[in-house]
């Protein structure tokens, strides 16, 4: 800014000389301080309020992560070379429920809900977090693990391998020792009647998806030592061991022993305090019931791991999830195929698409005459009269029930697997039938649909049939019926969409790798990360999930992550009305499903 000139008087004829002359000095005086007053206004207004609102803009620059925009820098270098931010051990509490994303509250009518975000008022305010060096990683091209590194805690033996050591302790009737040999898939199936495929398929336990997800995880492509990288951390707990042992004859204290000292030894670690434990995961091969113990009663059943505050904010993978809780994923039942290599999976889906069906619809399993609500014994009936359907009854004595080569020789020749529910929601048969390319008939939502949402298509009209239980149990539907309404085209498009979903319902051989083919592995490994970067990127954007009802899970689960969801009636409401009444609990019925799930062993023996 310019300074201004002076201003020059102008003096009237009648001023005297002397008078004229002291008049300019007190003029030029006068002149001079108002001179001074506006350059020290300008000063203060151009070069310190200006200054400051340059290192603003300087600041706003260089910081790494905005609490509005998310950094999308397409140069970003290797994450080796990429300077980490400096580590926090109280990053910021952010209030993010595990498995919900919208918000929501329970109204009688039709509530849809949507994400909230926080009143940004410090909109120019920016924040370091310690996991701002992972999701840099997500954005660099040039590095094919960017997003998707993992990193694995190198738990003590007496977490997971140890257990192997005393594998005859892992079951009460059965020895698990011939299940955990071959990295976990069991011993390998004879193929004398040429039922499966000449290679890939081994006599695997329904319980042995602890071992073979963690020895898959030892052959991921993007393993790191460095956890400031990792999308997501992995537990190698054998969580569904840890409890085969000491659910029959135990106390609580043993039941619980090996859980609580996990958690303490988690939480002791640098990697747990960035989000929480939010960012960890781990996978147990058994149904959720068996880590829900609501009390300390002896008499209640299993353990209390996914009860414990701090478990709850870990991602728990297992065979069957709770559908009024938050911190459980279902993942599919291990079957007893396991490819080697992509074409191993390529051939069989070939195989299973020219496989002749003479069998409308066949059932495997047995009745429960001790469970008024079970429709098993109705479809028994059902299936006897019917000159279409192919029935092996699976109760005691029945060996062929038991027979990999059995089953799924039946399976491979019939069009629909009828997969009631079993001793709870889910059963391994379900997979198997899909592995056949046999088109699952479900009489339960909690089965299949609300249960494994990572591996299966929302719309489930396309791959298989939802006949009501309640129609079953009352009489008021006859399966051959219902099926053969079915147009031969529909069958054959639904028959091709089962076939293409069997990698997903595969665990691969974890000794090798697969090139192109994605298995129930990877799939679960994606969703977790996809899941973790969503809650890291809420925490950044103040995303929060307010109110999330968490009894209303199984609702949640029937929304894409940007969906909208929908908390009011559904048709499936009275499928899931058990929760409300008080009685599912430690000593309710999905106990007794859990405890009976331990028959299926007994029957086997």
């Amino acid at each position: 800014m310019r300074r201004r000139p002076p201003v020059t008087p102008i003096l009237g004829d009648h001023m005297e000389k002397g008078q004229g002359k002291n008049q300019n000095s007190r003029l030029c005086l006068l002149v001079s301080l108002t001179a001074f007053f506006w350059l020290a206004l300008l000063y203060f207004h151009f070069v310190v309020l200006g200054g400051n609102t340059a290192v603003d803009e300087s600041t706003q620059e260089f910081d790494p992560v905005s609490l509005n925009a998310q950094t999308h820098n397409k140069n970003t270098a290797h994450p080796q070379q990429i300077p980490a931010p400096p580590l926090s051990t109280s990053p910021p509490k952010v209030d993010v429920q595990p498995r919900s994303i919208n918000n929501g509250s329970s109204n009688a009518q039709p509530k849809l809900i949507t994400r909230s975000t926080t009143d940004n008022s410090t909109s120019h305010q920016v924040e370091n977090y310690p996991f701002t060096r992972a999701l840099r990683t997500v954005d660099n091209k040039s590095d094919p693990c960017g997003g998707k590194y993992i990193y694995v805690h190198d738990l003590p033996p007496r977490f997971n391998e140890d257990m192997l050591k005393e594998c005859k302790s892992l079951s009460l009737w059965t020895n698990m020792c011939k299940f955990t040999s071959n990295a976990g898939l069991g011993p390998p199936l004879d193929n004398a009647e040429g039922v499966f495929s000449n290679t890939g398929w081994y006599a695997t336990n329904q319980f042995a998806v602890d071992v073979i997800f963690n020895n898959r995880m030892k052959q991921y492509e993007c393993l790191t030592q460095d956890s400031s990288l990792a999308a997501a951390i992995f537990v190698p707990f054998y969580a569904g061991f840890d409890i085969a042992r000491y659910l029959w004859g135990y106390n609580t204290s043993m039941r619980d022993a090996a859980s609580l000292a996990l958690i303490d030894w988690l939480t002791k670690k640098p990697e747990w305090n960035i989000m929480g434990g939010k960012d960890h995961f781990l996978v147990a091969g058994r149904i959720t019931w068996d880590f829900r113990r609501l009390s300390d009663e002896e008499s209640d059943w299993g353990n209390k791991l996914l009860f414990l505050p701090a478990a709850k904010n870990m991602s728990m993978l297992v065979v069957e999830s709770s559908p009024w809780n938050a911190n459980d994923f279902g993942i599919p039942y291990p079957t007893y195929f396991h490819p080697a290599k992509d074409a191993d999976v390529f051939i069989w889906q070939d195989r299973m698409r020219k496989s002749e069906r003479k069998w409308l619809f066949c059932f495997a399993g047995a009745p429960r005459p001790g469970d008024p609500k079970s429709i098993r014994g109705k479809i028994i009936d059902q299936c006897k009269n019917s000159k279409v359907c192919k029935l092996l009854e699976c109760d005691l004595g029945e060996s062929k029930c038991h027979s990999p080569s059995s089953i799924m020789q039946m399976f491979q020749n019939s069009l629909f697997c009828l997969q009631p529910q079993g001793d709870s929601y889910t059963r391994r048969s379900a997979f198997d039938s899909i592995l056949a390319g046999c088109i699952p008939v479900f009489f339960h939502p909690a089965s299949a649909y609300t249960q494994y949402t990572w591996h299966l298509p929302k719309n489930y009209s396309k791959y298989s049939v939802l006949i009501p239980e309640k129609d079953v149990r009352n009489k008021n539907v006859n399966i051959e019926q219902w099926l053969s309404k079915i147009s031969p085209e529909q069958v054959k498009e639904m028959s091709e969409e089962v076939i293409k979903l069997i990698p997903r319902m595969i665990y691969a051989d974890p000794r090798s790798k697969l090139e192109t083919v994605k298995d129930a592995f990877d799939v679960a490994v994606e969703a977790v990360i996809r899941r973790v970067t969503k809650l890291r990127r809420d925490i950044i954007e103040g995303q929060r999930d307010d109110n999330f009802i968490e009894e209303l899970s199984w609702k949640y689960a029937l929304f894409d992550d940007e969906e909208q969801v929908d908390l009011g009636p559904h048709e499936w409401d009275p499928f899931f009305e058990k929760q409300k009444d008080g009685k599912e609990n430690s000593n309710g019925s999905s106990a007794e499903a859990a405890k009976n799930s331990w028959k299926i062993e007994q029957r086997q023996q």
